[in-house]
């Protein structure tokens, strides 16, 4: 087991959160401790959005405690109240993540009511002081890198991918190894999901970064539609493929069409990441081997619709990953010809 980047900055945002309520002579350091865990998050950008959100969310939460103690005591049956109409009002306000914190300040600046209005507000600073402090741990130490992290989560993927789909007509890995493996692959696929979304919203400030960010964000979007569509193909020929009754001709064609595919993408990705010889060109499929395919539909059209219906998926998953594969291979050549150099991107 790995202890991640995150796991040590929550760590350390918690003992800094300590430190400075300590410091800075809070009444109740602990609870900027609390505050720290609930705002760290996995991007920059979220992060601040997070502080907007905690900030306007928890001061609304401190006015509605302090006015509730105000106007009708803090009794127990008050403080529940209190908490619900808080959730209401949060959710009304689309801020569904900051209904935790906000109920921690509102019950600990209603239970301190009873101890004089400064108590109040020490508590709240506390909160502030947690956020801040887990913002700043955020930003400064070890920030997220969510371009390499998406990258390499590309090319463990693609190696997943390749092996099932070599596999899935052949039928020789075990059952159980199989679905564990397409378990797994799912899983790695809205992961690679989360990762691009987390990339595509770190902001660059320079006009120039930022037209390139958005050409990189068309490719690695190709990438991440190219995986899915592969995937796709392994459902598909899993459902339709062996409820037909094909010829021995066809599954040696399906099956070499899905290799040079296989093959089309592991070669799209060393392309770009700069490990073929210059010149070389990838291994693109030749358009023989689809009308192949199309041809072998067209003798098959005296079959039941049934079958010929099943052939027509597998059919349509094939030709759909291949021309996400040619789209992905346009993009990855304009990004170079652009000389559009991956080590050369600005974060």
């Amino acid at each position: 087991m790995t202890i991640g980047a995150r796991v040590l900055k929550t760590g350390l945002a918690v003992a800094i959160a300590l430190w400075v309520g300590q410091l800075v002579g809070l009444g109740s350091p602990l609870i900027a401790a609390i505050a720290a865990i609930f705002t760290i998050q996995p991007s920059i950008y979220r992060s601040w959005m997070q502080i907007l959100e905690q900030v306007q969310s928890n001061v609304l939460g401190a006015i509605i405690a302090i006015g509730a103690v105000w106007l009708m005591g803090n009794t127990p049956i008050l403080v529940g109240l209190v908490c619900i109409g808080i959730i209401l009002l949060c959710i009304r306000l689309k801020a569904e993540d900051t209904i935790a914190l906000t109920l921690v300040t509102a019950v600990v600046i209603m239970e301190a009511q009873g101890q004089g209005w400064s108590l109040a507000l020490d508590r709240l600073a506390a909160i502030l002081t947690g956020m801040v402090s887990a913002f700043a741990v955020n930003v400064i130490i070890a920030p997220p890198r969510h371009r390499n992290r998406f990258l390499k989560h590309v090319e463990e993927t693609q190696t997943l991918l390749s092996r099932l789909l070599r596999t899935v007509v052949s039928n020789e890995l075990k059952e159980n190894v199989y679905r564990e493996e397409q378990i797994r692959l799912r899983s790695m696929l809205r992961k690679l999901d989360e990762f691009y979304d987390l990339f595509a919203e770190e902001r660059v400030w320079r006009k120039r970064s930022r037209l390139k960010r958005k050409r990189l964000l068309i490719v690695y979007k190709g990438m991440l539609s190219a995986l899915e569509r592969g995937y796709s193909l392994i459902e598909a020929v899993e459902e339709h493929y062996w409820a037909v009754s094909t010829p021995k001709a066809w599954n040696q064609l399906i099956d070499r069409q899905i290799e040079v595919l296989c093959g089309y993408h592991e070669q799209l990705l060393w392309k770009w990441e700069g490990k073929m010889k210059p010149g070389a060109s990838s291994a693109v499929p030749p358009p023989e081997a689809s009308i192949l395919l199309s041809e072998m539909i067209e003798d098959r059209l005296g079959e039941d619709p049934t079958s010929r219906s099943r052939i027509l998926v597998i059919m349509s998953s094939v030709f759909s990953y291949e021309d996400r594969l040619r789209r992905l291979d346009k993009l990855v050549e304009h990004w170079m010809s652009r000389g559009g150099a991956e080590d050369d991107e600005d974060e």
